[in-house]
Formats: structure tokens, C-alpha cells, sequence
């Protein structure tokens, strides 16, 4: 039997206005039906709060539905909140109290955690510290079997919650709000996330709890920040919604993914956490080479000693398919433009690219005919890896980093695509954020691949593929089943977030004549030659 939700309205700073929120309840409760319960968000009293808050105090007025507050942002509130634990304020009005978890009868779970983020320690009445959130996650955390709480109750944004998201408005989420809150999010994982202060209304897209490819799906989030009640902006203060909480929910129909799900934007700050710790020892790093295997009885798995094992007659190396026609890539073709030619290795070399995106814009192709980074043999894929790490010592040396990425799709031969980005321009992670934040708007499903896993472990060759790869060693992949816009890569380097040069999205735009091709060849092979390992060879 289908257990019925829960009806539940949330709602932003009150600062006072009882009579004004209180009275828009009664109006949605006429026209919509009954409600279960009232949740309310930041600032629930203001500086004129004492009249009408006599009037529910004393009894002569009562609030519509069960109503819950969080606690005091400012030491002016704090005397409305006479006990630190938690009390019912009024009838039908209950402030939760400063951090911990309400359990329903009806088994929905909501965690809440009151005031504004401080430094100190301990926290002024008004405030929460690190402390505070540490033992309210471990309290939580402990619970056996725990997934998430069905909603979370802040009163500040999380910091960082816009990202690889729609956009905010004024509200710059890089600066605004909470690291703290933001960590709390990432580990309880809520369904639902209400919070406010910044006197502005915003739906977050839902985001993911879980890496795919690397962990078994789990439920998404969704963060919703709400303006102040009465607003003359007529921003949203009040947000409807119904929830069957997750204890009670099929675990198939909990953990569906919806088509504009995103990635988690509180990654990145975990990863930095994480990194704050002890770092494996060496006798531990091994466990992590085949961390992410799709199968491991297909394709070839290379030990990284580079030795052979079980077999102690060498093999032949696997000589390269031929092209069914012309290709301008084969370094032995005729078509190849060899004036744009910088550099030459055993199996693999670098050129310019032709309409290159800037100047430096260089290509990584293997000598031989392949089509694609999966189809590399073992020594085809040592010598990529020296160029890249070569062309990221240079660009360094540049103040730049580099993008570098693949279209395994109506190509021939392997183009790897080299493009460097002043370091002033921005950050890896804004690159990041541009490349999911352009795919979602094209309806592109970009997926993060494991830290411990490369491109060879999720396709198989032949796959059509795009492939990102960032300085950071972060990784971006896309299975291509249709369609796909060939400039796409270019397109977001090129874009206003990055590079900011839109005109030079299409290589055809950007010819140059062979004179200037040569010089630009000649100066990068100068300037290259330092760092290039196949000139010692």
C-alpha cells in the first residue's frame, strides 16, 4: 500500500511578520488543502517583533499549522530563545534549538542546525563552530545503516552551492555563506536543504550524493534558499512540497536520478579536507592501480612495472591498423603539414594546431595510425604520458596550465588537444565548472572519473567518446550515443568564463597563412626545447 506525504511549506526570514506569513498560510491552506507542518528559516524575529509576538505568546493568537524555527543570527534575537536545547515557544510555534535531529512520528527525518558560522570556541549563543557541526555529523553519522536525513534546516547558504549549477543571480555563492554548512550538506546528504538570510530566492538544480561510475547510486539533493516574508520585491518566501520520508520509500524509486541532476558542487571542498590528511604510506599506493575496472575480463590490464608476468617469452609489438584513406595525421602521409610539426618522439609527436585557439594551442598524435587513446599500445601510451608532462613543465614555466582534450567521434586519427590558459584567467575548477555547466545546458551527461582510473578503464575501444583531462589530474568523461557538437571543447575554452574568445570557437575562422604558421612552429619549437625529453633521447 502507497504510504501517503507528507505536505510540508518552508519558509524564509519572518523577522517578525507573523501576521503577514501566518495569514498567506491560512490563504494557501483555503485554496491548496491542509498542510502537516510549517518550517521556518533564518531570521524568524526582527527589531519590531514584540507586538505581534506578544499576541501568540500570550495565547490570544495561534499559528495555523505546527510551526518550526531555528534559532537566533544576532545577539538582539537571543532573548526570544530561552532555552539553548530546544521548547515550544508558543502554541503550535517550536524552536528545534541549536543543532540536532527531529524525528516525526510519521518517520520523517529533519536536521537542524541554528545561527550563524563563528570562529570561536566556544560559540556565542547566536552561533555555531566547527564543534558543533563535528558532533552533530557524528551523531548522526554513527546511526547504523545511515543514508541521509529527509531535509536539512540552516539558516546561512552553504558556500560553494552554485557550483556546476544554474546561476544564482547577484548572489555570488563562491563568497557567500558557510564552509561549514557546506560540509554538513556533503555528509547527511539531505533531500531537501532550506536556508536564507540573503533576502533572495533560489532552486538549486538537484545534485548527485554519490561518483558515478565508482559508487552505487544514492538519492540527490536539492537546495533551496528562500527571500524574507513580505518582500516588496515579491521574491518566492514560501516553498510547497510533499515528501514520503525515506525510511518508508522503495530504495529503487528513492535513488532515481533526475534528467537535470548535477554534479555535486561540495567536492572539491572534501577533496581539500581530505588531502589535509596523512597521505598512504608507500607500501599502500599499489592497492589504488586498478581502483575502477568495468570488467576485468575485458581489454588487456599492463602491470606498472612495466613487466610481463606468467610468461616469459617477449611479445611482439602490435603494429598499428592502417588508414583506409588519406590521413593528414600519419607523421608518413604526404598530407601531413610538416611545417607545423614541433616536435618528434618514437611513437608519438606534437604540432600546432592548424587554426589553433591561441598560438601555443598544440596537438599530442601518434605516429602511427590510431584512432583513438583507447587503442594505444603500451609504449604508444608511455610517450603521450612524457608529452603530456613535458607540455604542463612548459605552460607552467608560462604561468599557464593546460586543458587538454579528446573527440573520439567523426575523427580518423587521435588528436589530443593541447590548450593553455593563463593561470591569472582562472582556476581548474572554474574550467571544470564550465565544461559540466555547458554540457548540462546542452543536455551532455559529463561524469567525473575516479582519481585512480584513466580513460582505457571506462571505454572500450571503438566507443564513440569525449574525454576531458585537466592539470589537476581531474577527469571528465562523456559516452556519445547521437549526436555531438564537434567544437564543443573548443567552444567552452573559447567561451566568456575561460578564455573569452568566442569568435575563435570554429578552427576555420582562425586560418592563418603558412608563413605565420611556420614562424609560430619555429617560435614554440624554441621556446619548447628545453622541456623536450625526445631531444635527449
Amino acid at each position: 500500500m502507497a504510504v501517503a506525504p507528507l505536505r510540508v511549506l518552508a519558509c524564509g526570514d519572518v523577522e517578525g511578520r507573523l501576521e503577514a506569513l501566518f495569514g498567506r498560510v491560512r490563504a494557501i491552506q483555503g485554496k491548496s488543502g491542509h498542510f502537516d507542518m510549517l518550517l521556518c528559516v533564518g531570521n524568524f524575529f526582527g527589531s519590531t517583533s514584540e507586538t505581534e509576538w506578544a499576541e501568540y505568546r500570550t495565547g490570544t493568537k495561534k499559528a495555523p499549522i505546527p510551526t518550526y524555527v531555528l534559532g537566533a543570527n544576532d545577539q538582539e534575537t537571543v532573548s526570544y530563545f530561552p532555552d539553548i536545547s530546544g521548547s515550544e515557544l508558543a502554541e503550535n510555534i517550536t524552536y528545534l534549538g541549536r543543532r540536532g535531529l527531529y524525528s516525526g512520528t510519521s518517520g520523517l527525518q529533519i536536521a537542524y542546525l541554528s545561527g550563524i558560522e563563528s570562529q570561536d570556541e566556544p560559540a556565542p549563543a547566536y552561533s555555531f563552530s566547527a564543534k558543533d557541526v563535528g558532533e552533530l555529523k557524528t551523531s548522526l553519522l554513527s546511526t547504523p545503516n545511515f543514508k541521509g536525513v529527509d531535509i536539512l534546516l540552516t539558516s546561512p547558504w552553504p558556500r560553494d552551492v552554485g557550483a556546476f549549477a544554474n546561476s544564482a543571480g547577484e548572489i555570488d555563492t563562491r563568497k557567500c555563506g558557510s564552509k561549514l554548512v557546506s560540509d554538513l550538506a556533503a555528509s547527511l546528504k539531505p533531500r531537501y536543504h532550506f536556508a536564507a538570510l540573503e533576502k533572495a530566492y533560489y532552486e538549486r538544480l538537484p545534485y548527485r550524493n554519490h561518483t558515478v561510475l565508482q559508487e552505487t547510486p544514492q538519492h540527490v539533493s536539492r537546495f533551496i534558499a528562500l527571500a524574507d516574508v513580505g518582500n516588496t520585491s515579491k521574491k518566492k518566501y514560501l516553498y510547497a512540497f510533499s515528501i514520503v520520508p525515506m525510511s518508508l520509500m522503495d530504495p529503487a524509486e528513492l535513488v532515481k536520478q533526475p534528467q537535470d541532476v548535477t554534479e555535486n558542487p561540495y567536492r572539491k571542498s572534501q577533496k581539500e579536507t581530505q588531502k589535509t590528511k596523512a597521505p598512504l604510506c608507500a607500501e599502500e599506493e599499489p592497492a589504488c592501480q586498478f581502483f575502477f575496472d568495468l570488467n576485468k575480463h575485458q581489454g588487456k590490464k599492463r602491470p606498472s612495472d612495466g613487466k610481463e608476468t606468467g610468461n616469459s617469452q617477449p611479445k611482439q609489438a602490435k603494429k598499428p591498423p592502417q588508414p583506409t584513406g588519406p590521413c593528414w595525421f600519419c607523421l608518413a602521409s604526404p598530407e601531413v603539414e610538416k611545417h607545423l610539426v614541433v616536435s618528434i618522439g618514437t611513437h608519438c609527436y606534437l604540432a600546432l594546431a592548424k587554426g589553433g585557439l591561441l598560438p601555443d594551442h598544440v596537438l599530442i598524435l601518434p605516429i602511427g595510425h590510431y584512432q583513438s587513446v583507447v587503442d594505444l599500445s603500451s609504449e604508444v601510451v608511455e610517450e603521450v604520458t612524457k608529452y603530456k608532462s613535458a607540455l604542463k613543465e612548459f605552460f607552467r614555466s608560462k604561468g599557464k596550465r593546460y586543458v587538454l582534450f579528446e573527440r573520439n567521434y567523426r575523427s580518423q586519427h587521435l588528436q589530443l588537444q593541447v590548450i593553455p590558459v593563463p593561470l591569472d584567467h582562472c582556476t581548474s575548477e572554474d574550467i571544470k565548472e564550465s565544461f559540466i555547466a555547458q554540457a548540462q545546458e546542452q543536455q551532455i551527461e559529463l561524469l567525473e572519473i575516479p582519481e585512480h582510473s584513466d580513460i582505457m578503464q571506462v571505454a572500450q575501444p571503438g566507443t564513440p567518446y569525449f574525454y576531458v583531462e585537466l592539470d589537476t589530474g581531474e577527469k571528465l568523461f562523456h559516452r556519445i550515443r547521437g549526436r555531438f557538437p564537434l567544437h564543443f571543447g573548443r567552444a567552452v575554452l573559447a567561451s566568456e568564463a575561460v578564455l573569452a574568445l568566442p569568435q575563435r570557437a570554429d578552427w576555420r575562422q582562425c586560418a592563418a597563412g603558412r608563413a605565420e604558421e611556420a614562424a609560430q612552429a619555429r617560435a614554440f619549437r624554441r621556446d619548447f626545447q628545453p622541456f623536450d625529453f625526445a631531444l635527449r633521447a
